[in-house]
């Protein structure tokens, strides 16, 4: 004697709207997150170039340091002065004592001594890596 099963009727009222919004909010929330992570590498400041600059990858622990054409230095798109990178950088190296990147984009035409500036905060607060950023040599 075959057994027989009943059809049940929960699948029939199963809504699936809400797990519909949750996926599109988490969709959304993705989307804004990736483009204030890439904020920080389309500032306009023109780097100098270098016949071996190769592209710029962002890791986690990479804190990029924007210096524009006036010496303005540029943090996570807010403008500071150096005494509040210092306090920056310092709780980075803090947050990430080992693995701790500065990558330091300094534009073209600003004078030295501000990206130096930069360079000499890195060495202070005992950066264990940091790198200054050029794009790649246009050679005619």
């Amino acid at each position: 004697m075959p057994i027989q099963l009943k059809k049940g009727r929960a699948l029939d009222s199963l809504s699936l709207t809400p797990l519909i919004d949750v996926v599109f909010l988490l969709l959304i929330f993705f989307l804004v997150a990736t483009r204030f992570a890439q904020d920080d590498r389309e500032l306009p400041v023109q780097l100098p170039s270098a016949s071996s600059a190769v592209p710029m990858t962002m890791e986690p622990n990479e804190l990029v340091i924007n210096v524009d054409a006036s010496g303005q230095y540029m943090v996570r798109g807010e403008l500071m002065a150096i005494d509040r990178v210092e306090e920056i950088v310092k709780q980075a190296v803090v947050d990430n004592p080992i693995n701790q990147m500065v990558i330091i984009r300094g534009d073209r035409t600003v004078a030295f001594q501000a990206v130096v500036a930069i360079m000499d905060l890195c060495t202070k607060l005992k950066v264990p890596s940091y790198k200054i950023s050029t794009e790649p040599r246009e050679d005619s």
